[in-house]
């Protein structure tokens, strides 16, 4: 989904919105405020040049802008819809640049992945379990392949996130993918010697994750997620 952009303050000589500007901004503050929903269909352009007392040219310049963004579709002889609500730009994903930074990840993640855990035990489908277990499995070949696994284990963790069956928890997990990545890279790197014994471990914590979410237990799949990221936190600052 892209995100809206929203017009540029010196968009005219003087700084000030152009008028097709000013209406698509107006158009997208009913939409966020709950005036027009998705799949609403939008008042004519008669009525929308009325309501902001513009002309049908300028109207017209609002609303293809509003298409290009995805936020509004045109369906042939029925008018235009609103098609998602608009996203506005957010800030590049947080990184990891410091080891209180490392800290403040692993506190994240207790907040975040053990309530989306504990939702996935009560809110997932029979393809979700099917779809950690097949990640599960990739995971253990890489690992045997003589692999990182870094990708294989973040799919897994993002399998997990959309067994919540929660867009908030899939895209919030979703936009930490870029710090987790670090870490793991980072806990591998500091890896004890033995690594059989270590990657046996891990593979148990995340088994002992899949297997509290496919019974259901939202108690034990935070459990044994909270386990997993604080033991995870351990190997990077105990090395165990």
């Amino acid at each position: 989904m892209s995100a809206f952009n929203p017009p540029s303050p010196d968009s005219s000589r003087r700084g000030q919105l152009s008028r097709s500007e000013h209406i698509c901004k107006q158009i997208i503050a009913s939409i966020l405020r709950g005036e027009l929903g998705e799949n609403r269909k939008l008042p004519t352009e008669v009525e929308l040049a009325q309501r902001y007392e513009a002309s049908r040219t300028t109207v017209r310049e609002a609303l293809s802008r509003l298409r290009s963004e995805g936020i509004v579709v045109s369906r042939r002889g029925s008018g235009n819809y609103v098609q998602r609500l608009p996203v506005l730009q957010s800030s590049a994903p947080a990184q990891i640049a410091s080891i209180p930074d490392v800290e403040r990840y692993y506190a994240f993640r207790q907040c975040v992945e053990v309530g989306a855990a504990g939702i996935a035990a009560t809110a997932r489908e029979e393809e979700d379990i099917a779809l950690m277990r097949h990640c599960l499995q990739a995971l253990r070949r890489a690992q045997l392949e003589g692999q990182t696994g870094v990708e294989e284990d973040l799919a897994l963790h993002m399998a997990i996130a959309r067994a919540t069956r929660n867009p908030f928890f899939i895209s919030t997990i979703e936009h930490a993918l870029g710090p987790i990545r670090q870490c793991m890279e980072l806990a591998q790197n500091l890896g004890s010697p033995q690594e059989g014994e270590r990657i046996q471990v891990i593979d148990d914590e995340h088994q002992a994750i899949i297997d509290a979410i496919a019974q259901g237990s939202a108690p034990d799949a935070e459990a044994a997620m909270r386990a997993h990221i604080g033991h995870a936190r351990q190997r990077i600052f105990e090395g165990g």
